[in-house]
């Protein structure tokens, strides 16, 4: 009788989880939605759209890319692999998930019309509400399930720290309201409120999201690491990310001593990566041994994407490349699409494979995916490449607007292709 009551507990559990793996695909058609647009603004570069607004467009494209896409996927790896069956089934959980997609819609179809107004401001500000009610209704469960205390509970700092920078990030556009009230529009104070909240969601939230579901992969397959070095690791991560957003100010060219807190945290976050590699170093024919063909690939890219964004991060810590970095926008666009595609995004990818959530065993699933990485790398080696021209002042790429649309057609196809093979290739939930 216990064998099928274990057995009945398994089936049902893997019915919620093939459940979750459908917001997942939602949150991978809103990153088809989001290609599609970023192609759509490579193409204003090299033609004309009548009646569509450069910058409205950019805001909805960076928008859905952060809320549709990258929220909406940690939200749900966070709900798979924290809670048990009963609390991640909660109706409130289903509440917020198509509740943030509808302020997703919303934002979609508000920014490209009319930039930041009341519409898109009333989507986002609803948004950012919801975050609020996530991360405490998830805390909340999480302490139920007595996570802390469990297989997960050294992952779970980490997840703990993502959902405090995520609403330390929040802090960002609540003070836009004021900032724009008081005719600052456009002021430095206007353009640190945006870094603020960028630094804290990517290099808070997300960055510590990822970390936290690599570390729960190693305790869901039962790979030791070495809790005083992993704590450490922690501790500098945590507290170097608060100081290190005054890499995002120094384009104001401040004080001396604000370039040295910068440079410390910087350098902390350089030892902090160090001590991730000697933590994870001793597991790694264990990690090379859980991982299959695609997702190891997927996540040494991923890695490598973090190693740099951590090595580029320490670099403008030094006046001259600071300034350097925010007088060529390309470098900018570089940065983040390293961090967000090729680190998170890329990451998730590895991840949700893992879980059997996402296939690549059909060719439309394969073709797709080498469609998506050849047009990351090829569009990063061109920004790269035409920021370093123009720093050199050896002008501009030849045909670098071209290149870039020609490139990124490739982005939204290969995207597309891996969700369409998501529909053809049904893979095994694993718990």
């Amino acid at each position: 009788m216990d064998g099928n009551n274990t057995a009945a507990a398994a089936k049902s559990d893997a019915l919620t989880l093939s459940s979750k793996r459908g917001w997942f695909l939602v949150a991978l058609a809103n990153l088809v939605v989001v290609a599609f647009l970023g192609l759509l603004l490579r193409y204003m570069m090299v033609g004309t759209v009548p009646a569509v607004n450069y910058k409205y467009l950019l805001h909805a494209h960076s928008h859905v890319a952060l809320l549709g896409w990258l929220y909406a996927a940690v939200f749900v790896a966070l709900l798979a692999s924290y809670l048990p069956e009963e609390l991640r089934n909660k109706p409130t959980y289903t509440w917020q998930f198509w509740l943030s997609q509808g302020t997703v819609l919303g934002m979609l179809v508000s920014f490209p019309i009319q930039g930041y107004a009341p519409g898109s401001i009333t989507f986002s500000t609803v948004h950012l509400l919801l975050s609020y009610w996530f991360i405490y209704q998830f805390l909340k469960d999480a302490k139920t399930a007595c996570v802390s205390q469990g297989k997960h509970g050294f992952s779970f700092r980490l997840v703990k720290a993502a959902l405090i920078f995520l609403a330390l990030s929040s802090l960002g556009p609540w003070a836009m309201a004021p900032i724009v009230a008081t005719g600052h529009s456009g002021s430095e104070m206007y353009y640190n409120a945006i870094y603020f909240y960028l630094h804290f969601q990517y290099n808070g939230w997300l960055v510590f999201a990822v970390l936290g579901l690599l570390l729960w992969m190693l305790e869901h397959h039962g790979i030791a690491f070495d809790f005083k070095t992993a704590l450490a690791f922690f501790r500098l991560m945590f507290w170097a990310c608060l100081p290190a957003y005054l890499l995002s100010f120094l384009w104001t060219k401040p004080a001396g001593l604000v370039f040295l807190a910068a440079g410390a945290a910087a350098s902390v976050q350089v030892v902090a990566l160090a001590l991730l590699l000697q933590m994870l170093w001793p597991a790694r024919a264990q990690l090379l041994r859980l991982f299959g063909r695609w997702d190891r690939a997927l996540f040494s890219l991923a890695a490598f994407a973090f190693v740099l964004k951590t090595g580029m991060q320490l670099l403008t810590a030094f006046p001259y490349l600071a300034a350097l970095a925010f007088q060529v926008r390309f470098f900018i666009i570089g940065y983040l699409h390293l961090v967000l595609i090729g680190f998170v995004s890329l990451f998730l990818f590895a991840f949700f494979f893992r879980l059997g959530w996402l296939s690549f065993r059909g060719r439309m699933g394969r073709w797709g995916m080498g469609f998506f990485l050849a047009a990351f790398a090829g569009t990063e080696v061109l920004l790269f490449l035409q920021g370093a021209f123009l720093w050199l002042r050896l002008g501009a790429l030849p045909y670098f607007y071209e290149l870039m649309f020609s490139i990124s057609t490739l982005l939204p196809g290969g995207i597309l292709l891996i969700l369409l093979g998501q529909c053809r290739a049904g893979r095994k939930v694993v718990s």
